[in-house]
């Protein structure tokens, strides 16, 4: 089998494997001040400080929660009961779980009202749209990922903080796809989000940072931990995984980016071959800054690519989502523009850590082949 959807959960590192055994061993509530308790307070710190150390963050900032869907649910919550904002700005291509709670917070909440700020062709946030909705009256929040997680086009976070903090607005930048990619600085935001998965450590863990100063009233209470800002006992082997995995990313790329170099290549040379092959293929956010290890491919007239794909033992992700059954073109294409026949006809190809250059070639032969049995169709 070739998978080829880091972002949607990359495979497990050996080193964030290990660290969870190594933790589920310990047997001691991080809460207690007994010896057991001592040692499950070290692995814990241990793991606030790696991710502190891949965001340029202070460990005291960092909350471990369920992922990154709590964490954006309780930045955006705690922010607005907190901080009195009465405005949310909110990229059209956030992930659902910006999306989602910004809209339930403007129709619960009297007075918050929500504003879905355009991008460009290329997928990249209109700063001339958020610098005409920063003019407006309110405290408001605004909420930009890093890099989109199906086309990976990077944001540009530094010039929206600079923005942002001109016009005394709070930011909530989502890094998870981002994280372990390209350098973060969680000091350019009020709030930042990452899950632990998408580094190569567990499913179920990932990290809200909360700058100082910054308002937030916790979703989760009943108990001390955290400082109180986020209840319940801490899940111990998912902190100890996700702070091996941020460790093992800036190893990785501690020489000259070793690592992402490498998925840098891996990734160029999927699509130059897949252009080769199937000229038509059209690559999504090919003209902004991108991560290294994304490709978004609209090939028009396929249909069932992801099926087909996974029939011949590769595994990518599809540009549309399915709920109830009802196939939706992916609202972050829709809002690059592009028609929705064609956001229909799309996948997204991730590579990581493990990836190599016979999965992408898996990729290419597997939709040769579906191109060649479509037009076979279409002949009869």
């Amino acid at each position: 089998m070739h998978y080829c959807d880091h972002n949607a959960t990359a495979p497990i590192r050996p080193e964030s494997r290990d660290a969870i055994m190594a933790a589920l061993t310990i047997g001691g509530n991080p809460s207690s001040v007994h010896a057991r308790g001592r040692a499950a307070r070290a692995v814990m710190d241990g793991a606030r400080e790696a991710v502190a150390r891949l965001t340029n963050a202070k460990a005291d900032n960092v909350i471990v929660t369920s992922g990154a869907t709590e964490s954006n649910c309780t930045a955006l919550w705690g922010a607005v009961e907190a901080g009195g904002v009465t405005r949310l700005l909110v990229s059209a291509i956030e992930h659902p779980s910006v999306l989602k709670p910004a809209r339930e917070i403007a129709e619960r909440i009297p007075g918050v009202n929500l504003t879905i700020l355009p991008v460009t062709a290329e997928g990249v946030l209109d700063l001339n749209a958020l610098r005409d909705a920063l003019t407006g009256e309110g405290k408001t929040l605004v909420a930009v990922m890093a890099a989109n997680n199906e086309t990976g086009v990077i944001q540009p976070v530094t010039e929206i903080s600079r923005i942002c903090r001109a016009a005394n607005a709070l930011l909530l930048v989502d890094a998870v796809t981002a994280a372990g990619k390209i350098a973060l600085d969680a000091t350019l935001c009020d709030y930042m989000t990452l899950s632990a998965h998408k580094l190569g450590g567990p499913q179920g863990a990932g990290a809200l940072i909360v700058a100082d100063g910054a308002p937030l009233n916790p979703l989760i209470t009943g108990g001390g931990q955290q400082k109180g800002r986020r209840a319940g006992t801490e899940n111990l082997s998912g902190a100890a995984g996700m702070g091996a995995a941020a460790a093992a990313v800036m190893a990785a790329n501690a020489d000259n980016g070793e690592e992402h170099a490498r998925i840098l290549g891996v990734r160029d040379d999927f699509e130059a071959a897949l252009k080769q092959a199937l000229p038509d293929a059209r690559i999504m956010g090919a003209g902004a800054q991108r991560l290294c290890n994304t490709s978004c491919v609209c090939l028009p007239g396929l249909e069932n690519i992801v099926i087909a794909l996974d029939l011949d033992g590769v595994c990518v992700s599809s540009g549309s989502s399915c709920s109830s059954g009802k196939i939706t073109p992916s609202h972050a294409l829709t809002a690059m523009g592009m028609p929705a026949e064609y956001a229909a006809a799309s996948i997204r190809v991730s590579f990581g850590w493990d990836s190599t250059a016979a999965d992408a070639d898996a990729v290419v032969q597997s939709l040769v082949r579906l191109h060649a049995r479509a037009k076979s169709r279409v002949a009869a």
